[in-house]
């Protein structure tokens, strides 16, 4: 029986370093798991995923505040640390990486990473600057962290093919693990977000994975054309009156750019909805 772990927190980049460098001399390989808290199921089988591939599990836990957009949730982005600690705890992490924000960006700090190809459409339209906040968080922390192994949701399918990108393009030594979303029993992704929702703005939201559903149900029977897709995807979730359409749109599922005809296995359809004011993005492989 597998020994019970505690779980550290480190507060500093210099301590996280110090920790690397001692994990790394004993010949210890490490999976990394960036997350901004408030953890749910979502993030508890990414973390069940990193204990099955590496010898020591890292979990982050910032809130990083270049992703967020003027008059974006940053501000009431939800968080416990308790509760997040006992997460990880229970989850058999090992660290739990808590840098703080003066570290991260510190005065006249002014160096981005930019991605000008694969985050250029879906939420890199509606988000502005977005991507370029991720990737230069996640550079910073895997520069922190060295890992070897770090581990994403399906659900952010765009942010994962982004950082895919920059992790082969700028030679970073690490390899991208991308796990299937996790869903509320009534089919709506687990998201951190969702705890903003009231009753009647969930029971609307649940029409999101039922047009998700119904776009695989045409794809099976044959249907290849993305317009048809698209456009059926779209009157679904317009049916409801709380959900305004950010975008539906087929893309590669890969470079993130829009398909004319469904590949199979190639295809992704990606959908992004406002429930009143809360923001939701959920996808699908075709």
């Amino acid at each position: 029986m597998e020994k019970e772990r505690k779980t550290e927190v480190i507060r500093s980049t210099a301590e996280m370093r110090e920790v690397v460098a001692r994990l790394r001399s004993a010949g210890e390989t490490i999976c990394f798991v960036p997350t901004m808290g408030y953890l749910h199921r979502g993030h508890l089988s990414l973390i069940e995923a990193a204990r099955k591939r590496a010898d020591r599990v890292v979990v982050s836990l910032f809130v990083n505040p270049i992703q967020f957009g003027p008059n974006e949730d940053y501000d009431r982005y939800p968080q416990d640390f308790d509760q997040d600690l006992a997460a990880c705890r229970e989850s058999g992490v090992d660290y739990l990486f808590c840098p703080p924000g003066e570290e991260m960006y510190p005065p006249k700090y002014s160096t981005y990473v930019d991605e000008e190809r694969y985050s250029r459409h879906l939420c890199g339209i509606s988000r502005p600057n977005h991507f370029r906040g991720v990737l230069t968080v996640v550079a910073k922390l895997f520069n922190i962290v060295c890992p070897d192994f770090a581990v994403f949701g399906q659900k952010d399918a765009q942010q994962a093919a982004v950082i895919r990108k920059m992790v082969a393009d700028l030679h970073f030594g690490v390899e991208i693990m991308v796990e299937p979303t996790v869903r509320e029993e009534d089919g709506l992704a687990m998201s951190s977000r969702n705890i903003h929702l009231t009753a009647g703005q969930r029971e609307d939201a649940k029409m999101i994975f039922q047009a998700l559903t119904r776009a695989r149900e045409m794809v099976e029977s044959g249907v290849t054309n993305t317009d048809r897709v698209e456009a059926e995807v779209t009157n679904m979730l317009t049916s409801r009156r709380r959900l305004r359409v950010i975008y539906v749109e087929v893309v590669d599922s890969e470079t993130m750019e829009r398909r004319r005809e469904i590949v199979s296995g190639k295809s992704l359809l990606a959908v992004a909805v406002w429930v009143d004011e809360v923001r939701l993005i959920d996808n699908t492989p075709l």
